[in-house]
């Protein structure tokens, strides 16, 4: 073989391979307008351009397609693993594959605090149900000395009997709303819960179905909407949601890991 003929084999060897837009939409699954606009999102590198004006990208820019899909599919359960999922994903597109990775990890700790709140506020609930936490023996508490009890606003508490979230006692004479220990101890257990991020709807549900008499399944009520129910947002299935985030979290390492040793 000619020196020139090998030279020429060597080199187109190591010549990343060329792709077009189309190309990468159907590797990853999206339209190709989804690729362009990830462009100007900043979630993808800076796309070399031909002499005809063609966007030529690389395997890196595939793989950094990839791992914004991962990221960015689907639904958000919460701002600030929104807020976290995004950074590291321009990161990764800024070619800074260490900080990524490092940020990627961070951001499945966030993730797993958030799943394991929301397990611990289920794990309340249930346990509470069951009448095995122990009630606070206290006088009836007006609407002013129950939220400054538990740390709320008397206009959440009175949204919350709105919503059909609880029956609140009323004084014979001046109808004053009256929270004895049965009342203070549900205000609880929905502090808890919204605090940890299930929506109105999935505590409304759980709600129903403990007013219903059927203290069993609450959690799994929690976050299975029925099928007549619209899903509006990813609370409405809290551990579902955060259990498919931690997952992604591992898969987005994953991704990294692999995309360094490429690099």
């Amino acid at each position: 073989m000619s020196e020139q003929r090998a030279g020429s084999l060597s080199r187109s060897k190591t010549k990343p391979s060329v792709l077009r837009t189309t190309d990468i939409a159907k590797a990853v699954g999206v339209h190709a307008n989804t690729v362009r606009v990830y462009e100007q999102w900043g979630f993808l590198p800076l796309v070399p351009r031909g002499p005809n004006g063609y966007r030529l990208y690389t395997q890196f820019h595939l793989d950094q397609m990839r791992l914004a899909r991962t990221a960015l599919h689907g639904g958000w359960p919460g701002r600030a693993i929104r807020r976290s999922a995004l950074a590291l994903v321009r990161q990764s597109a800024s070619g800074d594959m260490r900080g990524a990775l490092k940020q990627a990890r961070q951001h499945l700790i966030l993730v797993q605090a958030e799943r394991a709140q929301a397990e611990a506020a289920a794990t309340y609930l249930e346990k509470w149900a069951n009448g095995e936490l122990d009630s606070e023996r206290t006088a009836p508490l007006q609407i002013g000395e129950a939220a400054e009890l538990l740390d709320v606003s008397t206009d959440m508490l009175r949204n919350w009997e709105r919503n059909g979230l609880i029956k609140v006692p009323r004084e014979r004479g001046n109808r004053y709303r009256l929270y004895g220990a049965i009342e203070l101890g549900r205000l609880r257990v929905l502090r808890l819960l919204y605090r940890a991020g299930y929506s109105s709807m999935a505590i409304l549900r759980m709600v129903r179905q403990l007013d219903r008499g059927q203290r069993t399944n609450l959690r799994r009520a929690l976050d299975t909407p029925p099928p007549d129910e619209d899903i509006l947002t990813t609370a409405d299935r809290w551990l579902s949601a955060l259990a498919e985030q931690e997952q992604r979290a591992q898969d987005m390492i994953a991704q990294l890991t692999a995309m360094q040793r490429r690099k």
